[in-house]
């Protein structure tokens, strides 16, 4: 069996679990079921500063990985803008992680765009192939504990009203 297609079943058998554990909707008995915990990982910022995932430990963060020429990475920026904005004042961290691409035209892209959010350039891919990113855009959504709650293709497929429930 080739280690692409490895990966795959192991991506396939990693989102399954997911929905399984958490179900459809974000179910809150999720936390009965087995954890999968988030690769840690250390990558550079645009601006040159080192950021470890691990420091982020207590938090809640959501990770887009994309690039600067994949066209449903552009269509999904707004709605991964519009959650930074509903989210980001309530402790959510908001990364976006550019695979195999330089920083200087990550940078350029992410001015251009107006990222608001901290913005990582994983050069060599090292990080996408931790997580078995197998294509772009791939979402990612970590608890407080580190753990992974949910992986999509859309920001829609995320559970991210799991870990703020709405104020009764």
């Amino acid at each position: 069996m080739s280690k692409k297609v490895l990966l795959v079943i192991v991506f396939l058998l990693i989102s399954a679990s997911v929905a399984l554990s958490f179900g459809q909707y974000g179910s809150s008995k999720a936390s009965k079921h087995a954890k999968i915990s988030a690769p840690d990982f250390s990558l550079y910022d645009i601006q040159g500063k080192l950021f470890k995932l691990s420091s982020q430990k207590g938090y809640p963060v959501i990770i887009f990985f994309g690039t600067t020429w994949c066209p449903a990475c552009r269509g999904e920026m707004p709605y991964y803008k519009a959650l930074y904005e509903k989210y980001a004042g309530s402790g959510l961290k908001f990364l976006y992680i550019d695979i195999n691409e330089s920083s200087k035209r990550v940078a350029r892209f992410a001015r251009e765009n107006s990222f608001p959010y901290l913005v990582l350039v994983d050069s060599d891919g090292s990080v996408a192939n931790d997580y078995n990113i197998m294509g772009v855009p791939t979402l990612i959504l970590i608890d407080r504990q580190g753990n992974i709650v949910s992986i999509g293709h859309r920001t829609a497929d995320l559970a991210v009203d799991a870990l703020f429930p709405a104020k009764k």
